[in-house]
């Protein structure tokens, strides 16, 4: 076996990028700010998939991030002169082609570096024969062993399509461990590794509810994960760059795009309520516990089809009668659309104050939004309609933009084929095509909320209505249609009136969004943590734009902005 590590009992593997569009110098400033072993870099997301894809469909060259082979042409000299491997799912929906492209860059070079692809994500042409309907893209969430099979032949880079986020960083430590099938702890290690790591700089204080804590976040430093022999880690980042890695700041990346207790990917199911974080050193958090089960029988797929298009126009209503002006400006809208639209909706954000001393200050925003497969029907009618009633309309009148054509919009729709239906391989850097097995062993995923276990008592004594946030932090993300709010507290006895207080009902009453929605919680006690999933209120996923935050970014932090009643003893701690 080819050893990709420099010591046998620790690999060092740090990130460079959390999605396409990251910061361009993360690469270098990996590669130059300390010892790795390997450097990875997750470049795709759902929406991702579908631009990449439409890109291909234009030209069947591209459909890879360019931006990963500009900053191999910057680095790759770097990377082979200190001896790192290279690893992202840069190649988006064509990874032959980045794998070509990397090819070329480095013969301009003057270097030879070895370079491999994993491919047989794509099941497009096969779509309707797995009955995954007619997508424009269709793609298997892919393992990490053939990740893992690419660097035993020594890649030195390489190269994949959808494959699971965190499956960039479990394949470097299956090849440098010699890992198997059945190996599930370390699988599941890795795992959490994995998920903590691959979204950058969110590991390290950004997207963090309490980032005011972090110190110096002009430029967090990126990710590192070194990972052992048993699937165990210890996270962390280069030596004097910005950010903090503290367990609150890997606790709400564990907690990032969740579902319930078991994780499941295509190589192991990983249990989180059996996760444990420990600070053990300054920018030093330690994970053990992770307990492995077997992988669900279906791997799951991202389809991505064109839904139809869509337009918007956004009305800027000042000072006093706000509900008034808004229902005079709908009315009038309404009657000056020639063509109407399959949907339109609208929203009235209430961001104005009263006596406000700026005028942006005194200021709500009324949205318009229409869909429609037939594009005409969103194009520039609909918006000039908008500006046509502008010197007949409400006092004040004013739009955000101009008159604007309509734009093509995605739907993401899950899929589940069989781990065999993929055909998973890796194509070695000396040409040889490899076919990956799919796993034997696996199991019926069942959910695992932790509801039935025995909660701790909630405290007693005065209460004081506050932020949830005083005691509370949350991250919060898209899962599809749906999305997660997790919530973690920091102390024990501010857990166990959390898990207590914050139920679905409560959850439900404190966000109105979610009161017609169906609403999961998991608890995550080793985390001191409660996971939701709210189903359904990103409508058909990201590119659909179904609400104001179409990421579910911020569902977290409007959450913890709501007051409760929050005993004071904890109020007094929090301090």
């Amino acid at each position: 076996m080819t050893s990709i590590g420099r010591t046998a009992d620790v690999l060092r593997v740090g990130n460079c990028s959390g999605f396409y569009g990251d910061r361009f110098s993360a690469m270098r400033e990996m590669l130059e700010g300390g010892d790795l072993d390997v450097l990875t870099g997750d470049y795709l997301a759902e929406l991702t998939m579908l631009i990449l894809a439409r890109d291909r469909a234009k030209d069947p060259s591209t459909g890879y991030a360019k931006t990963y082979l500009r900053q191999v042409e910057d680095c790759l000299g770097l990377a082979m002169e200190r001896g790192v491997t290279l690893v992202a799912n840069a190649g988006g929906v064509n990874p032959e082609g980045l794998a070509t492209a990397l090819v070329e860059t480095a013969k301009k070079l003057g270097l030879s570096p070895r370079i491999g692809y994993v491919a047989g994500d794509d099941l497009t042409s096969r779509a309707g024969e797995l009955e995954l309907g007619e997508p424009l893209a269709a793609h298997a969430y892919l393992g990490a062993f053939g990740i893992a099979e690419g660097l035993r032949a020594g890649a030195d880079v390489l190269i994949t399509g959808r494959v699971t986020d965190a499956s960039v960083i479990i394949g470097p430590a299956i090849a440098h461990f010699d890992w198997q099938r059945t190996d599930f702890d370390a699988l599941a290690g890795a795992t959490a590794a994995g998920h903590i790591i691959e979204c950058g700089t969110q590991a390290t204080g950004g997207n963090y509810s309490f980032f005011e804590e972090v110190g110096e976040m002009i430029r967090p430093g990126f990710p590192i994960a070194e990972i052992h022999d048993d699937g165990t880690s210890v996270i962390t980042k280069h030596e004097g760059t910005g950010g903090a890695v503290t367990t609150d700041t890997v606790l709400a990346q564990l907690l990032y795009e969740i579902g319930d207790a078991r994780y499941p990917g295509p190589d192991v199911t990983m249990r989180l309520d059996q996760v444990k974080v420990a600070q053990v050193g300054p920018d030093r958090v330690s994970l053990s516990g992770a307990r492995g089960e077997a992988p669900p029988a279906d791997v799951k797929v991202s389809c991505n089809a064109l839904g139809g298009f869509r337009n918007e126009m956004v009305f800027v209503l000042t000072g006093l009668d706000i509900e008034a002006k808004a229902a005079l400006v709908r009315r009038q809208f309404e009657d000056a659309l020639q063509v109407q639209p399959a949907q339109v909706t609208w929203d009235l954000a209430r961001t104005e104050h009263p006596d406000a001393d700026t005028e942006q200050a005194a200021t709500a925003l009324l949205s318009v939004v229409a869909r429609d497969s037939d594009e005409r029907k969103v194009g520039r009618a609909f918006s000039n309609a908008a500006v046509e009633i502008a010197l007949g309309s409400i006092p004040g009148f004013h739009v955000t933009t101009p008159p604007t054509r309509g734009q093509a919009y995605g739907v993401f729709t899950p899929g589940y084929v069989p781990q065999s239906a993929p055909d998973h391989h890796v194509v070695l850097p000396d040409g040889t095509r490899v076919t990956i097995d799919a796993p034997t062993q696996t199991q019926h995923v069942e959910p695992l909320t932790g509801e039935d276990a025995t909660l701790p008592e909630a405290p007693t004594g005065e209460t004081e209505r506050a932020p949830l946030g005083a005691v509370c932090g949350a991250r919060s993300g898209d899962k599809g249609g749906s999305a997660n709010i997790g919530v973690w507290a920091r102390s024990d006895a501010a857990f166990a009136w959390m898990v207590n207080t914050l139920t679905v009902s409560r959850l439900q009453e404190l966000l109105p969004e979610t009161a017609s929605l169906t609403v999961r919680r998991t608890v995550l006690p080793t985390m001191r943590s409660v996971n939701f999933v709210v189903d359904g209120i990103l409508g058909e996923g990201v590119a659909y734009n179904a609400r104001f935050d179409p990421q579910a970014k911020g569902l977290g932090e409007w959450l913890r902005s709501r007051y409760v009643d929050v005993p004071k003893t904890l109020l007094q701690e929090a301090k």
